[in-house]
């Protein structure tokens, strides 16, 4: 009997010592008082498929999220709340309150990391700029962004998805499935292609040619004033005959932008090399942005035929092969004349140094 008495005692303790427990961690949850300077801190916490709700926990108090774990643990098994929480990078202030907290866990309200890609962007570039973000990964993403199906998936009759992946602004959650990335960016860019697609279509030009040739004007422009005019050196060639001969297309075949040699232009055996092979290559040598799809479409009414940089981001333009090769051997010859000048300023320097 007495035995019995014990047990009993000892379970009324077990009990007021978790409820006393309890208190001081709802307590310090809920009412103790956080500075203003503490209260703005964001925090970031990860949480892995397969955590357990005390790690969870410990991760959010060690982080200083919350309070007290105990607090937590309570509430989410009271809500039964704990059953659901999802995995994910998460962001929160040091103000938020248990409910609110929970909420974002349970609705996998996961942080978003705001991701830039550049107007020209190649598919491998897309993929290093995705990995460095830690969205995906770049192997991942490479295969199935160059798949025949996924591309047919999305309604193009493509291998590839190259010049589809609209550049923009995105904000994306880390390890996000390569698919979803693919679908938000192809999403964006069939959303801008509607503004442009009645325009096509009355100029009987297909997405694909619209699309390729943006691409290479992409490359080809530092400035969008001369897309237009670019646009047109190109279109015309298109109509005569003329291989298109342009050098980024080369440059996307060796899968490295770099100052192309005399003998590149003939020795790259690729059907993306527009000086060996007439029309436009197989896909677009990157993704061009709005401006390049709009110089294909409204391209400027010039006779132009060939192109030379200048060196400034600008280019000359000629209607004739002779004035071409004239206007190229005036630019290397100033070029040749600004190096002569940079290295005879350089050497007086070194001498006036060594006077003194």
């Amino acid at each position: 009997m007495n035995f019995s008495r014990e047990k009993n005692l000892k379970k009324i303790v077990l009990v007021v010592i978790i409820f006393l427990l309890l208190s001081v961690g709802f307590y310090l949850e809920a009412f103790q008082p956080v500075s203003l300077e503490e209260a703005k801190k964001f925090k970031i916490v990860e949480i892995k498929k397969g955590d357990s709700l005390w790690k969870i926990a410990s991760q959010l108090e060690d982080k200083g999220v919350i309070r007290s774990k105990i607090a937590f643990i309570i509430k989410s098994w009271i809500s039964g709340k704990h059953k659901v929480i999802k995995a994910g990078e998460y962001g929160f202030y040091t103000y938020y309150t248990l409910d609110e907290i929970l909420e974002i866990l349970t609705q996998g309200k996961v942080l978003l990391h705001k991701v830039t890609i550049p107007e020209g962007s190649t598919l491998w570039q897309i993929g290093e700029i995705l990995e460095k973000e830690s969205i995906c990964e770049k192997k991942e993403f490479l295969q199935l962004a160059q798949d025949k199906e996924v591309a047919k998936s999305f309604g193009f009759a493509t291998f590839s998805l190259e010049g589809y992946l609209f550049p923009d602004t995105y904000f994306l959650a880390k390890n996000t499935h390569p698919i979803v990335v693919i679908k938000t960016m192809v999403d964006n860019f069939w959303k801008n292609w509607k503004e442009f697609e009645p325009v096509a279509k009355s100029k009987n030009m297909t997405l694909e040619k619209v699309v390729t040739l943006a691409s290479i004007v992409e490359k080809e422009a530092f400035y969008n004033w001369e897309k237009p005019i670019i646009a047109a050196v190109y279109l015309n060639r298109l109509k005569k005959g003329m291989p298109l001969q342009a050098d980024p297309s080369i440059n996307y075949a060796l899968k490295k932008f770099r100052k192309l040699t005399y003998k590149d232009y003939y020795s790259v055996k690729s059907p993306y090399n527009t000086y060996l092979n007439e029309g436009l290559p197989p896909t677009p040598i990157g993704n061009p942005g709005k401006e390049s799809i709009k110089a294909v479409l409204f391209p400027a009414k010039v006779p132009y035929l060939y192109f030379v940089a200048k060196g400034d981001g600008s280019h000359h333009f000629s209607t004739t092969y002779q004035e071409h090769i004239r206007v190229i051997k005036q630019i290397r010859n100033q070029q040749t004349a600004l190096n002569s000048n940079l290295s005879t300023n350089l050497s007086n320097r070194t001498l006036t140094n060594e006077t003194f």
